[in-house]
């Protein structure tokens, strides 16, 4: 964003720093949280320490490091107003949570979290840390809802590493679906509207996440899932029960034969060509982005038994037939597959978001080492995104209309 462009923009930008300045118990922390907003929205090449510094007008970086490190102000509660802030600016009884991570590349072993891991970001095992971010995308645009430091077994179990880095005592070991259920969960006590929740195979794996979802009334998933996961095809008959068995009126579920289990993989598989239909599901930066789209529906497997009744959605590359992702999807029976073809596809509106955190509002570039200076450098970064967004919608509302739902 240009010095000219914010300062145009100078009485909003006002009135958005304003919703969390009673976080703030000194004007000081106070007036240099608007500063590092400035700073991270603001065209320079790297948003580091002193070169924001330059960018506001400061002689040193050393204010923003106070900020970041020593100032008395609670992260998650100015995530808590970013929130409010988003479900005012994009709200949308149709809107859709995605879970997405991302690997911010370190070196060194001090940084909290930090080790040799896989990222995405990277393609392969780096020196890093990893953020599980939840995304909010409706009609209006998406921008970030929540974030967690996933923080690995090693650093858990490591009592000197946790006190170097002042992770609190209360944080234990967290997979990341479960950090996604516990932002899931967060979310919606603070009231988002969300009609679909998805995500790649990392969430889609885990049943548990998938039956957290299940249960929120008037919420359904489209999750990315492994090319092994388990379904029928068909709802096994139920044995009979037996006379000398333990649990009366027990009703095992016969899982061999006929209807064995298998795999959604194999399923896609015996799909006849006709099946298939070339759907165009978004706008892409390279163009249309359309792939060959096919559900059924199948029965999900919980433990090696029948679990509930879902759709096993497919989508399969133009270029390449062997490459098929695969989905389950909590979605009701009469639900049509361009609806949930374009729900799966969100996911890269989360990825364009945190690219554009990234590129924008500085997200990835950060020199802290505290568990609450990373929550604090990433929550900075959240707000400032969500606000060129906010502008971005009112702009377009001047001008004309929005982009397209979904792009």
């Amino acid at each position: 964003m240009t010095p000219e462009e914010l300062e145009a923009w100078a009485e909003d930008f006002e009135a958005f720093h304003a919703r969390f300045a009673h976080l703030f118990a000194r004007s000081e922390p106070r007036e240099q949280a608007a500063k590092y907003l400035r700073g991270l929205l603001s065209p320079i090449p790297r948003k580091n320490g002193w070169q924001v510094a330059e960018a506001v007008g400061d002689a040193t970086p050393d204010r923003t490091q106070r900020l970041l490190y020593r100032a008395h102000w609670d992260a998650d509660a100015a995530e808590d107003e970013l929130i409010a802030f988003v479900v005012e600016t994009l709200g949308h009884p149709e809107g859709i949570g995605v879970f997405d991570d991302t690997g911010f590349l370190k070196k060194g072993t001090k940084s909290v979290g930090v080790k040799r891991q896989y990222t995405g970001t990277a393609g392969k095992v780096e020196n890093c840390q990893v953020g599980v971010f939840l995304v909010y995308v409706t009609p209006r645009g998406q921008t970030f809802l929540d974030r967690r430091l996933y923080l690995p077994q090693e650093w858990c179990d490591d009592p000197e590493r946790r006190r170097e880095a002042r992770v609190p005592e209360e944080v234990e070991f967290r997979t990341k679906p479960e950090l996604a259920a516990e932002m899931l969960s967060h979310a919606w006590q603070q009231g988002v509207p969300m009609r679909w929740i998805t995500g790649d195979e990392v969430y889609g794996d885990s049943a548990e996440f998938r039956d957290l979802i299940r249960a929120k009334e008037g919420c359904d998933y489209v999750l990315a899932v492994s090319a092994n996961t388990p379904v029928w095809t068909e709802r096994p008959a139920p044995e009979p029960p037996t006379e000398t068995g333990s649990r009366a009126g027990r009703q095992p579920c016969r899982v061999e034969g006929a209807l064995s289990l298998t795999t959604v993989a194999a399923v896609v598989a015996a799909w006849p060509q006709q099946q298939w239909q070339r759907l165009t599901v978004a706008e892409g930066e390279k163009g249309p982005r359309t792939y060959d789209w096919a559900y059924c529906r199948v029965v999900e497997s919980r433990n090696g038994r029948p679990g509930p009744d879902a759709w096993l959605l497919a989508r399969r590359s133009l270029d390449d037939p062997t490459d098929i992702a695969y989905y389950l999807s909590s979605a009701s029976g009469d639900t049509p597959l361009l609806t949930l073809a374009q729900v799966a596809s969100s996911r890269h509106r989360a990825e364009q978001v945190i690219e554009e955190g990234k590129g924008e509002t500085g997200l990835d570039e950060y020199e802290v080492r505290y568990w609450h200076s990373w929550y604090r450098h990433i929550t900075l970064s959240m707000m400032a995104h969500a606000w060129l967004v906010s502008i971005r919608c009112k702009a377009a509302e001047k001008g004309g209309p929005s982009r397209g739902w979904p792009n």
